[in-house]
């Protein structure tokens, strides 16, 4: 089994809307820092000097959005009306783990450009490719956008889909679809143009309303998509974080291939 990682990383370094502040207590910090909590919560004294060393284990402080790296949109994200349900959308730690473990199909779209494409593109490359898809593929948009993580233009220059395009996918009974792109939306320069110039209310964020009457989850930012040997015939894992009451959560998606698979 060959196992590919189509993960992009939650680094510091890069430059995120929301930047993401990454604090490290370092072994001998640690130390006094865990002798400090078991005086105040639990009422034990210990000295950090008779740890070896004086060193404890080092501690990682992360404040950051779901929606940094690559993450897992749950229906709850999208709003909160369900019109395919009685109640409210789902959260993140209440969707079924079997629609993340499952085949996969990845669509290049890398000759796009910035902008939303539709039905008609998407069908265009499953005939290229030969597939048809089966309820609960998990579709994979390989846009290019991940070459620029980490600068800004990852946020302002990529390929999404519109609504036709996410109909149908979800007509053929997808329930996730990924990409490498900020967004499975276009640009927020892109659609906000498109509106202002048409006064179209349908073209605001499509891929993200239709989730209000569809229940489907988005995973964003991949990367590596151009690793894979294949386009089908593979597995991918991409379970969420379990993060309670939460529109979204980060996944390490990574692709299950045999050694010997390979684009016929």
């Amino acid at each position: 089994m060959r196992i590919i990682d189509l993960s992009s990383p939650v680094d510091a370094a890069g430059f995120e809307p929301d930047p993401v502040v990454h604090d490290v207590l370092g072994p001998k910090e640690a130390a006094t820092h865990m002798s400090e909590e078991m005086r105040d919560h639990f009422g034990i004294e210990f000295d950090p000097a008779e740890l070896p060393e004086g060193e404890f284990l080092s501690l990682d402080r992360l404040q950051l959005t779901t929606h940094t790296g690559t993450h897992i949109d749950a229906p709850s994200h999208y709003g909160t009306r369900a019109s395919y349900r009685d109640g409210p959308p789902r959260h993140i730690d209440e969707m079924p783990l079997d629609w993340f473990f499952r085949p996969a199909v990845v669509l290049d779209l890398s000759d796009q450009g910035t902008g939303a494409v539709g039905a008609d593109v998407l069908q265009r490359e499953l005939d290229r490719i030969g597939h048809t898809l089966s309820p609960m593929d998990i579709v994979l948009l390989r846009t290019g956008a991940d070459a620029w993580s980490g600068t800004q233009k990852y946020f302002t220059d990529f390929t999404g889909l519109d609504g036709s395009a996410v109909h149908l996918l979800l007509d053929q009974g997808v329930r996730v679809i990924g990409t490498d792109a900020f967004s499975l939306d276009a640009p927020f320069g892109d659609i906000i143009g498109r509106y202002r110039e048409t006064g179209d209310r349908s073209v605001l964020w499509p891929a993200h309303m239709i989730g209000r009457d569809r229940e489907y989850c988005q995973i964003e930012r991949l990367a590596g998509l151009e690793q894979l040997p294949v386009s089908r015939g593979f597995r991918l894992a991409c379970f969420p974080v379990r993060i309670a009451g939460a529109g979204a959560g980060w996944a390490r998606a990574v692709a299950l291939l045999d050694e010997d698979e390979r684009d016929e």
